[in-house]
């Protein structure tokens, strides 16, 4: 059996109990958002367009085989002591180039308002549904495929989590609009990338996963 197949289809998922990641109550979540551009977002702002190359994403195409703009929402953030390096590694991976203004991306914290049941793809769950940890670092479209069977498999649950690929297995969490319920009305951090707040921590995660950063000299 290859290690990253195709999903296996509802009726073989619906036959396993899930393993679930529970983020509790309190649960500090980052994300790295672009606030200007061509499709700018709000901190708190599932993107309903899709799918896109995001790994986990679980929009359904449309009659043409097309992204749309329907009810499912997607937001990606990372919890944890490495947040910060994760999202930066995640959101630049493309390039490999850490650009402080292109976009006026956001750095934002905020912390959840109730607790989200997320489906655990960091162990052995991920084996066992025939996937493998293969769906972290694989195909982005077959792991969309896998996201879009797994979300309606399990309708209680509200994410996935995951371990980035990209930044040492540190969580990586892809939250369905499921979890609407749980994102508060304000916000703890919002502070644009190139604030020289953040030069610090920018130029070091560069460093460690060896990316470029641009027009860091001039802060």
């Amino acid at each position: 059996m290859a290690k990253f197949p195709e999903p296996p289809g509802l009726s073989d998922l619906q036959r396993l109990k899930p393993a679930i990641k529970l983020l509790e109550t309190g649960t500090r979540m980052y994300r790295i958002f672009r606030s200007g551009g061509d499709h700018p977002m709000g901190w708190n702002a599932f993107r309903f367009f899709g799918p896109t190359s995001a790994r986990f994403d679980h929009h359904l195409v449309d009659s043409q085989g097309e992204p749309e703009v329907a009810q499912r929402g997607i937001m990606y953030c990372a919890a944890g002591e490495k947040a910060v390096p994760t999202c930066l590694a995640e959101v630049f991976q493309g390039t490999k180039s850490i650009n402080r203004r292109d976009g006026s991306p956001v750095l934002c914290v905020f912390t959840l308002t109730a607790p989200l049941s997320l489906i655990d793809l960091s162990g052995p769950f991920a084996t066992k549904i025939g996937a493998s940890t293969a769906i972290s670092s694989g195909s982005r479209i077959r792991a969309q495929r896998w996201a879009q069977q797994l979300y309606d498999a399990f309708p209680e649950a509200e994410g996935i989590y995951s371990g980035s690929s990209m930044y040492g297995y540190q969580p990586a969490i892809a939250l369905f609009e499921r979890s609407v319920n749980a994102i508060p009305t304000t916000v703890n951090l919002h502070r644009q990338l190139d604030d020289p707040e953040l030069k610090s921590v920018i130029v070091r995660t560069a460093w460690d996963i060896g990316y470029t950063v641009v027009d860091i000299d001039d802060v």
